[in-house]
């Protein structure tokens, strides 16, 4: 499968959240979004029932949990191919270029799709990690080569 780099996050970019209802726990730095909960900075788009923004203590530094049946996360990569993942919770780390989908998770590009229980995929090293659990296995689809111009950098968890 295919991945090729996702454009810079645009982190100098806005951040737009829209939903029903917000709640925030200001004490704790926890913002959580509900209902038709939909995020976007630049190209990148979460689609998800409830989002929980966490600030990490001593710093500016954000976790974004999404949860959905599924929660989505689009991002439009360097070449102006999306890359599209779903998950039931979808975990976003911009300081660390990672996102890591979990529950009925599914990466997909060009065609190409590989599923599991768990994967997580660095923006920064294009290295993706795809696990399952004890009694299921990590499922890959490759559409052809002609279709498909860069290779893909995965390690499947072997149990």
């Amino acid at each position: 499968m295919p991945v090729a780099s996702a454009e810079k996050f645009n982190v100098e970019q806005e951040i737009k959240i829209s939903s029903s209802r917000q709640a925030a726990d200001l004490k704790n730095k926890i913002f959580s979004y509900i209902d038709n909960v939909i995020i976007s900075q630049g190209t990148l788009t979460i689609h998800a029932e409830l989002v929980q923004v966490i600030t990490q203590e001593n710093s500016d530094s954000k976790i974004y949990i999404a949860k959905g049946s599924p929660a989505t996360f689009e991002q439009t990569l360097q070449d102006g191919s999306p890359i599209n993942l779903q998950a039931n919770e979808i975990r976003y780390e911009p300081s660390m270029n990672t996102v890591v989908i979990s529950g009925n998770a599914l990466l997909s590009q060009e065609g190409s799709k590989v599923s599991g229980s768990k994967i997580t995929y660095n923006f920064a090293t294009e290295y993706v990690n795809a696990e399952s659990l004890e009694n299921a296995k990590v499922e890959t689809v490759l559409q052809p080569k002609n279709k498909t111009e860069l290779p893909i950098k995965s390690k499947d968890k072997q149990e």
